[in-house]
């Protein structure tokens, strides 16, 4: 069965319009999907490379294909979803600008979520230490991170102006993915994990 929902993810079923056609991309144990099947009644597939988390999916009832991302999804026609995810996955793939276009020619809004690099530990472990932060939302050290490309908040809203790609909505959390008014306040500098919900240019 998929392992408990975080809540980071139920705010993301909550962004999500009932009866709508999901994919999702590195879906893991496929717990968003259940729950958005039973929360909001969505049809769609999972993503996934990892063999045991598949294994998962498939006895949580979750349809899923095994891929490797980096491939990009070809394999999927122009506007065939409503919405394409990405949680946690998008610092772990080595074509970030590849990916975030095909996520917006596939579905028609995406919602991406990732955890932020500007945040003051991480900022006051390299000013003091001069070593790359290890942090809850960060927790591998520089030579074992599945993490590709370390990137900020202020990063990715710039990326996103730069490839013309309209921010819908976004929110900032803490490590244990719970909102407050100061994260909103200061997203780059206190929040740790941002989701965004995008649209296209």
């Amino acid at each position: 069965m998929p392992s408990l929902l975080r809540p980071d993810l139920k705010i993301i079923g909550d962004w999500i319009r009932p009866g709508s056609r999901i994919l999702d991309l590195g879906c893991g144990d496929g717990a968003l999907l259940a729950y958005l099947r039973e929360q909001r009644q969505v049809s769609g597939y999972g993503l996934e490379i990892d063999a045991d988390k598949i294994t998962r999916c498939i006895q949580a009832g979750i349809n899923v294909i095994h891929t490797d991302l980096e491939a990009g999804l070809s394999d999927f026609d122009d506007d065939s979803f409503d919405y394409v995810l990405m949680t946690q996955t998008l610092q772990t793939v080595r074509h970030t600008e590849r990916l975030l276009d095909e996520m917006l020619r596939v579905g028609r809004e995406g919602v991406v979520t990732f955890p932020n690099f500007g945040h003051w530990r991480c900022r006051l472990q390299l000013a003091l230490g001069g070593r790359m932060p290890v942090v809850k939302t960060l927790p591998h050290a520089w030579y074992n991170t599945p993490n590709i490309h370390l990137f900020t908040i202020r990063d990715f809203e710039q990326l996103c102006r730069d490839k013309g790609i309209q921010l819908l909505k976004c929110l900032v959390l803490d490590h244990a993915h719970r909102l407050s008014p100061g994260l909103q306040l200061f997203p780059n500098l206190l929040g740790e994990v941002a989701l965004y919900h995008l649209g296209r240019p």
